[in-house]
């Protein structure tokens, strides 16, 4: 299975963050899953490739042309597939996996999820969106797709696209 990981390119946040994307980076990898990421060299992004490289997993990256040319390409990625802005590399993203799952990240790792999610809401597919909720990380999140649902903001459940696990045994049980 191709397992897409939308994350944080940032460095400073909580080290536990690096240490429970390391484990699914290991996972993926003995599970025999590739890892569709970012490629980039920094943060959440750059751990996850690293580990499942370091576990003889195989990496997909998906590069802007803006990433190549200021030099922030991981050399843990194995494919390369070059894109010229963040709109192709959500569509490539897609069409390159089967599963997505969010870690921990910011305004680009959120309208990945929004993404993928909105695509399955109309029909484009029927990958579901996984949110790893490190820490409980994605609570605020989950309360605020809760207040949507609530006020008939969201037709259907929410929980049809987008599925939440707080362990790697959840996310596990959910790509089965």
């Amino acid at each position: 299975m191709k397992i897409c990981v939308f994350c944080s390119a940032n460095e400073q946040i909580d080290p536990e963050f690096f240490a429970l994307t390391e484990e699914l980076g290991k996972w993926a990898a003995e599970n025999g899953h590739a890892i569709v990421y970012g490629g980039v060299n920094q943060g959440l992004m750059e751990c996850v490739a690293k580990s499942t490289k370091e576990a003889g997993g195989h990496t997909i990256g998906v590069v802007p042309t803006k990433v190549e040319e200021t030099g922030r390409t991981s050399d843990y990625v194995d494919v390369e597939i070059p894109c010229d802005n963040l709109t192709d590399r959500k569509q490539l993203m897609m069409d390159q996996s089967d599963v997505f799952i969010a870690l921990p990240g910011g305004l680009g790792t959120l309208d990945e999820v929004f993404t993928v999610a909105a695509s399955a809401t109309i029909g484009y597919h029927h990958k579901p969106v996984i949110l790893y909720n490190m820490k409980g990380f994605w609570n605020q999140l989950i309360a605020l797709l809760n207040g949507l649902q609530a006020k008939g903001m969201i037709r259907g459940e929410w929980q049809q696209y987008i599925k939440k696990a707080d362990s790697l045994e959840e996310i596990s049980e959910l790509i089965k």
